[in-house]
């Protein structure tokens, strides 16, 4: 009997020891305390006003709700930089008078990752995605909105798995 509890001692200490360091957002042990987002130039050819600014908010904010990271103005364990170099509405699908039947919004973003405590994980990469609407609807105000969160939703996340997931 005590060989048995002391069977099921060991395995509870190997479970919970094993566990401690697991992250549900798939992101592992970052050797950074500190994080900061540098200014995100707008090199679209089509400008946006006011993308650059809620990129780097969105960026952020997901950074901040996913990690243990604090944020800085200067001097961080990471550095977030580039620039915006797509913004771009084309159709996807067209009706049968030649009009688009569905419209495509695509951002895409240029970011160079620094990490000053391990250089090997740095990179310069691209990222885009994009949002469908219907042709007839135009891309303003809450239709704009939208299409912006879920983009950005997607991009900075992809970013954050490419900089911080250990997998």
């Amino acid at each position: 009997m005590q060989k048995i509890k002391h069977i099921l001692l060991i395995l509870v200490l190997i479970t919970t020891q094993s566990c401690w360091k697991y992250s549900f957002t798939g992101l592992g042990d970052v050797k950074a305390e500190t994080f900061q987002v540098n200014y995100f130039q707008n090199n679209a050819p089509l400008i946006e006003p006011g993308l650059e600014r809620d990129f780097k908010i969105a960026l952020e904010e997901l950074v901040l709700n996913q990690t243990k990271l604090d944020l800085v103005k200067s001097n961080a364990d990471i550095i977030y930089e580039g620039e915006i170099v797509e913004y771009r509405i084309s159709p996807t699908t067209a009706t049968a008078n030649n009009t688009a039947a569905q419209n495509r919004l695509t951002i895409g973003v240029k970011v160079h990752f620094y990490n000053k405590n391990d250089p090997d994980t740095e990179f310069d990469q691209r990222f885009s995605f994009f949002y469908d609407y219907p042709g007839s609807a135009q891309l303003v105000g809450s239709q704009k909105t939208t299409a912006h969160e879920e983009i950005f939703e997607r991009i900075t996340q992809d970013i954050v798995n490419a900089s911080l997931a250990n997998w």
